[in-house]
């Protein structure tokens, strides 16, 4: 793929982006599905995560950030129910439908497994629901392709397809471009943003990479046991590395959050900093 043609790319993803915002300020159907008050949770004498607040809204991209540790997979646990909170409350509407993409997926890669079975592992879905999804994603050639022959991008697809299947009001991805090449990279991101636009389901997607943020986000939360800040990617400033590899277009589709730990719990807000609501 040449520089002009990765250059289109990511114009036209920033433009489909903003098309997206403008008929979001005309959409009346804006839920919230999620609700997070002062929420945390305490393992032992350790708390792995306090006084989260953090509303999730139907039809919007939250991107949680931070460094190992940082509760990026507690607050996921805690927005999907997986987790009881220890102090404050978690709030999610009735009958909230998830779908989920793991960072890692435990399969015995000696038995033999394709996709289509793979789609079915955890419930029942007509071939057609299954063709459906995957066409969705680009992957409908893949139905009866081993799963252990796919590539990186070939397996996030699969995985995608097989989330969307139930139709979620809430996709929460783990890592979703992790070992895989750029244009693989913005090719996912694309198929997310996609993902969102058709179907006006909230995601939450959590990256273990400080530095690189897809641009659809509409709010990035940086967290470290607490949440440090929060933002849209457009107030968060960029790598003069990343710019100089990439150059200023690829800003558009993929923002540079940048975050220093080196503060303490009670300090004053910054000037510039935004806080969940």
């Amino acid at each position: 793929m040449d520089d002009l043609s990765i250059a289109d790319r990511l114009e036209n993803l920033n433009d489909q982006h903003q098309r997206h915002k403008e008929e979001k300020l005309s959409n009346n159907t804006d839920q919230t599905l999620v609700s997070m008050h002062k929420a945390g949770v305490c393992k032992g004498k350790r708390w792995l995560v306090r006084d989260v607040d953090l509303n999730i809204e139907r039809g919007e991209i939250v991107t949680l950030i931070g460094p190992n540790g940082s509760g990026k997979t507690t607050v996921t646990r805690l927005a999907t129910g997986v987790l009881k909170p220890t102090s404050g409350k978690v709030a999610r509407i009735a009958k909230l439908k998830i779908g989920h993409v793991p960072q890692r997926l435990n399969i015995g890669w000696a038995l033999p497994l394709n996709v289509a079975r793979l789609m079915t592992l955890t419930g029942h879905h007509s071939r057609n629901d299954i063709i459906k999804q995957l066409e969705q994603v680009g992957a409908s050639h893949l139905m009866h392709a081993a799963v252990q022959e796919l590539s990186g991008g070939e397996f996030q697809r699969v995985l995608l397809a097989r989330a969307m299947i139930r139709m979620p009001d809430l996709l929460v991805l783990d890592e979703p471009v992790q070992g895989v090449d750029f244009a693989s990279q913005l090719a996912l991101y694309r198929l997310i943003s996609d993902i969102r636009a058709r179907t006006n389901c909230a995601i939450l997607l959590v990256s273990h990479d400080l530095h690189v943020v897809m641009a659809e986000t509409d709010r990035v939360v940086c967290l470290n046991g607490h949440v440090c800040c929060s933002g849209s990617p457009e107030h968060v400033a960029g790598s003069s590395e990343y710019l100089e590899l990439f150059g200023e277009q690829a800003r558009q589709r993929l923002a540079i959050y940048q975050h220093h730990h080196d503060h303490t719990h009670d300090s004053a807000p910054q000037p510039g900093d935004k806080h969940v609501r």
